[in-house]
């Protein structure tokens, strides 16, 4: 089963949960001719049944939090080679879901209780939820002991595993950075595979959850399971690739939720230009200069790639960009999804928000989410559960994206201030030009384009290319470290574009010739 091509908005303009069905088999979302990733299949070893029964969870050294009926274990390794102290996980179980016999040393023994219930789940079937809270690709710190943020996900009846995982502030860099923290999340999963006879909650209901950098991962998560492009290094950290009994684990999930994912960088650092950059006359993108005649090339290559891909919306209608008179490409039914998207966050904004309302910077305040059922159908991930300041949750699945307390974009010109009403918070926005019509009769918004989105609200924050920087030094660059680098470039589309356009660069402020060669090495 392969997962359904979803859309996502490309530099942030709002925030889009992504939906990724569980499958063992995917193709790349880049390309619509490349090849499906394989699965992972080999023979099941001695050695493989000898390392499994090393990482079989113990039942007997649960600890109890009494304050919100919980037991819970830390500091489980879930692979038999790992050296790094991220690499452990915390598993959180409802106490309704287990009996429990005290040890006599503030631990205790459980044995799963398969009657009770907690919001309609049962030890059998609850689902388990994981955190991947990475801004950056960051590490995510493993716990050490109970994590009163899990409260809100267990009284929902869930079963929370918090894995912790390596990231960008790592400092080995021998293997390059960009598989560490999914593979670091895949054993987890691998691990719970193995224990799911030991522990409550159903393995075949796992979703993982993140923004920004962690929405990449988790969506990556979602996209590769059971992929064999993993498998050299699932067994380099000593993965349980089989069970106790010598059947094979795995690592796909149930649903993978994603907020703000950027995970085709190469295409979303064409994409920042398409999106943000077009509408910028400053700094390297500052007319005249040979960083924005790129930055201009970059946004009608992103045109290109969109006309080529097929992405569709709900409705089945494919989604194109066409010529315009104004601004590079922004006319066509892609650039509508976009202003409907946006217009569609601000009007749920104004649904969900009373005023006085003081504006916030927290762009995770209340996020609803899609997830994906046992069937593997779009539809509802577990309900029950409001999101945390942490990462977002399982909340009950809505349609489209549902902000709320903080209007995506909004908050980089309205932050920190009160608006006493809605007709004031919106001058706010209009107070470069209107832009925005409000209906007070019906309390809806309507936006005049993407393009006064993008010029009152979105800003571009980073240099010409975003993701891939001329000089190495975005953070993305270091995901693609290897042992002779730390950073390193990665965009071929950027490559081809200054190389075959030098000449035309070379005559325009501030070019440098070695631009050309270093991304010539791509």
């Amino acid at each position: 089963m392969r997962p359904k091509r979803v859309l996502t908005i490309l530099g942030c303009a709002s925030a889009v949960a992504l939906v990724l069905t569980a499958c063992g088999s995917t193709k790349k979302s880049s390309t619509a001719t490349k090849a499906p990733v394989t699965t992972t299949s080999q023979n099941v070893t001695k050695s493989d049944v000898s390392n499994a029964k090393k990482l079989l969870i113990s039942t007997k050294k649960w600890r109890y939090n009494a304050k919100n009926k919980v037991y819970y274990q830390v500091g489980l390794k879930y692979g038999t080679k790992t050296t790094s102290t991220y690499e452990s996980m915390g598993i959180y179980v409802p106490a309704s879901y287990v009996t429990a016999k005290s040890n006599g040393d503030k631990t205790y023994t459980l044995t799963l209780n398969t009657k009770n219930k907690v919001k309609g789940y049962t030890a059998k079937t609850a689902p388990i939820v994981m955190p991947v809270n990475a801004p950056g690709y960051s590490a995510q710190a493993a716990p050490t002991g109970y994590d009163s943020s899990t409260a809100q996900f267990t009284k929902a009846g869930f079963i929370y595993v918090e894995a912790g995982f390596r990231g960008l502030n790592n400092t080995d860099k021998s293997n390059g950075s960009s598989p560490w923290g999914v593979t670091d999340l895949k054993v987890a999963i691998r691990t719970l595979h193995l224990n799911a006879n030991r522990l409550a909650g159903d393995t075949s209901r796992i979703f993982t959850f993140g923004m920004s950098g962690g929405g990449a991962e988790s969506a990556v998560v979602g996209a590769t399971g059971n992929s064999r492009g993993y498998t050299k290094y699932l067994k380099a950290i000593g993965a349980p690739m089989a069970t106790a009994s010598g059947k094979h684990t795995r690592d796909n999930v149930d649903g993978a939720m994603a907020w703000c994912p950027i995970t085709s960088l190469d295409t979303a650092n064409e994409a920042y230009e398409w999106n943000m950059g077009q509408y910028s006359n400053s700094g390297t993108r500052k007319s005249g200069t040979w960083t924005k005649a790129l930055s201009n090339d970059m946004a009608k290559n992103f045109a290109q790639y969109i006309n080529k891909i097929g992405l569709k919306d709900k409705a089945g209608k494919t989604l194109t960009l066409k010529k315009s008179k104004t601004g590079i490409y922004t006319s066509g039914s892609y650039e509508r999804y976009l202003k409907n998207e946006i217009q569609t966050s601000l009007n749920n904004f104004l649904k969900d928000t009373k005023f006085p309302y003081k504006a916030s910077n927290s762009m995770t305040a209340g996020m609803n989410i899609s997830g994906s059922n046992t069937s593997g159908k779009t539809g509802a991930a577990p309900s029950g559960t409001k999101p945390s300041g942490k990462a977002p949750s399982g909340a009950k699945s809505t349609s489209g994206t549902k902000p709320s307390g903080n209007m995506p974009g909004g908050s980089s010109s309205t932050s920190n201030k009160t608006y006493k009403t809605v007709q004031a918070y919106i001058k706010s926005l209009n107070k470069n030009g209107t832009w925005v019509k409000y209906n007070a009769k019906t309390n809806t918004a309507t936006i005049t384009s993407v393009a006064a989105f993008i010029k009152n609200c979105k800003s571009p924050s980073k240099d010409v290319g975003a993701f891939d920087g001329l000089t190495r030094q975005e953070t993305e660059n270091g995901l693609f470290a290897t042992s002779g680098s730390s950073t390193n470039h990665f965009d071929s589309t950027m490559s081809k574009l200054i190389n075959n356009n030098s000449s035309k660069y070379a005559k325009l402020k501030n070019y440098k010739s070695s631009y050309g060669k270093a991304l010539r090495l791509i």
